[in-house]
């Protein structure tokens, strides 16, 4: 199987091509500068000189807030550009992966995570254009694509609030980090391995929408004291704050955790704990920053 990873230079991008490598498997990964998934042309002149049988699009649009005034690019991105590799996967027989995110959800439930079929109320443009990203597909390739929603995704390589806390551990006395946003911390490279696992499983029965998170529920509170904790820094130097000490101009989420229910189907497991998966990838993030 040759696969195709589009966003390769992004963080879940670089751990999917890094697990398919030490998997053994034909991949090729390519950046927004190899490939801009929302030009026919270049899209069209990489698959007829790759020829994949499975493309996985970690390319996005991910500025939530400035999508707010500038949505137009971001549909570009997650919603026209998803359409455009859905199309010609379509014409060359090849299977798609596409990732979404929590945010094709209002964010108001309170203690039941959102199952797969819970009905879509984005509230914000990102919101709305990763949604539009997932109908396109599932509309072109209904028995031969999957839509991975992930969320408060961290990792290795690129920005993200994990490694910000262990930046500013070392820079800060105390930290404040909201406690009224609560959701599913998810290492990357746990994304990564469900992916590969996933992709030759594609087919009717296994296509449509699945939820890739780690498993159990936190506040960016905790994750922050745990992430102290884990570093042998004081917890107690992170303290509670509510999101309206944070104004922006797109509204977080105050609950998106997902529900996993159809990962049976698909004869696989949910992904572990999000607590084990953290104490593992700390070392890790810590080489890479260093």
């Amino acid at each position: 199987m040759k696969w195709l990873v589009t966003g390769a230079a992004g963080m879940l991008g670089r751990d999917t091509v890094g697990e398919l490598l030490r998997r053994g498997e034909d991949v090729v990964g390519l950046a927004h500068a190899a490939l801009d998934i929302t030009d026919p042309d270049d899209v069209r002149r990489v698959f007829a000189e790759h020829r994949p049988d499975l493309v996985v699009n970690c390319a996005a649009y991910t500025a939530v807030d400035d999508a707010e005034t500038d949505e137009e690019t971001a549909l570009r991105i997650n919603g026209v550009g998803p359409r455009l590799l859905a199309e010609v996967c379509a014409e060359h027989g090849a299977r798609l992966i596409q990732v979404s995110t929590d945010y094709v959800f209002d964010g108001e439930a309170r203690d039941t995570p959102y199952p797969e079929d819970h009905t879509p109320a984005p509230r914000t443009a990102y919101g709305r254009t990763k949604l539009a990203g997932e109908q396109a597909v599932l509309a072109v390739l209904p028995d031969a694509s999957a839509v991975l929603r992930t969320a408060w995704l961290y990792g290795a390589h690129g920005g993200n609030f994990v490694r910000t806390m262990i930046d500013l551990e070392a820079r800060r006395d105390t930290l404040d980090v909201v406690y009224d946003q609560r959701g599913q911390p998810t290492w990357s490279a746990d994304v990564a391995e469900r992916i590969v696992d996933l992709g030759p499983r594609i087919g009717p029965g296994t296509s449509g929408i699945l939820h890739a998170t780690n498993s159990g529920e936190t506040t960016w509170f905790e994750l922050a004291r745990e992430v102290f904790r884990l570093i042998d820094a004081d917890p107690d130097r992170v303290r509670p704050t509510t999101s309206a000490a944070f104004t922006r101009p797109a509204p977080r989420p105050a609950y998106s955790a997902l529900g996993h229910g159809r990962w049976q189907q698909a004869g696989l497991g949910p992904l572990r704990d999000w607590r084990t998966a953290l104490h593992e990838a700390l070392p890790h993030i810590r080489k890479e920053i260093s």
